[in-house]
């Protein structure tokens, strides 16, 4: 069954030039609208399904990171930065009027909400941090980092799923491989000669940082967030979020809650039940 379109798409200018994509699911209720920001290598198509699930509750914007899904690429990758990606969601904001939003962050997205809730205080009326916080596991940024740039392509969407069964089994163990088929529709794109390619531009690897370990800077930007109504999701499987730093992050964050999703690794689609009922307290709680 084909979906309905209940969403615009919108554009908008960076400071350096780019024209930039997000799925824009409106709504009159007058709520503090939700942004929400994808991975590494993603795009606003992880967070589609949010756009049914709230359909009408309150206004959802998905951002295209720039070089991911719709958004151009960037001229230098040096841009390719959490900085750079705030500088183009406030303009995003100020051009939409919205003064602040809630932000939904899904591991570099979450990266991305902690640095802004530091540069733009007052901006950030509530966070979801999915998956990822002030410190990092090594393993789990050795594995991104091997997989990150790799431009695979596939014939067909069946190929292309059962590629990523292959390598990510261990992170979705539950996946069938109409699940995997599905996953690879938001990772991947048809192109223009009828390949399978990864939705991003190759070069987001070039400053991409695989030290783990933690951050004093990122543990500080955290700190701005201590008054902030915050939601944790970690999933149980995960191998760049350990359970030791959501605890400590849980002790900085006054209106912090953590929700652990099982038989789910980095990261969880919140499309899981655990991670919607956890999104619609978290929602209840900032309106």
């Amino acid at each position: 069954m084909t979906e309905k379109k209940s969403y615009q798409d919108i554009y908008w200018e960076s400071d350096d030039g780019l024209k930039l994509h997000a799925y824009d699911y409106p709504s009159d209720s007058g709520k503090t609208p939700v942004i929400c920001v994808p991975g590494l290598t993603r795009n606003a198509r992880d967070f589609r399904h949010l756009g049914t699930e709230l359909h009408g509750q309150r206004r959802v914007i998905m951002v295209d990171l720039r070089g991911r899904g719709l958004s151009e690429y960037a001229k230098d990758s040096s841009s390719y930065n959490p900085k750079q990606y705030i500088s183009d969601i406030i303009m995003l904001m100020d051009e939409q009027k919205i003064e602040k939003a809630v932000f939904f962050g899904t591991s570099l997205g979450g990266v991305v909400t902690m640095i802004m809730a530091k540069m733009h205080p007052g901006r950030v009326a509530g966070a979801l941090l999915n998956d990822i916080g002030p410190e990092l596991d090594q393993k789990g940024l050795d594995r991104i980092a091997d997989h990150v740039g790799q431009g695979r392509s596939f014939d067909t969407w069946a190929h292309a799923g059962r590629d990523m069964a292959e390598t990510g089994r261990d992170i979705f163990p539950d996946f069938m491989l109409k699940d995997w088929i599905e996953f690879a529709k938001k990772v991947y794109r048809m192109n223009s000669s009828g390949r399978i390619k990864l939705d991003y531009d190759m070069k987001i690897a070039e400053p991409f940082d695989s030290k783990g370990g933690g951050s004093g800077a990122m543990w500080n930007a955290l700190e701005n967030m201590k008054n902030i109504p915050t939601l944790i999701l970690r999933g149980e499987l995960s191998d760049l979020f350990s359970e030791p730093v959501a605890a400590k992050m849980l002790e900085i964050l006054d209106e912090g809650e953590l929700v652990t999703i099982p038989r789910v690794g980095h990261a969880p689609t919140l499309e899981e039940p655990a991670s919607l009922d956890a999104i619609h307290q978290l929602l209840h709680r900032i309106d």
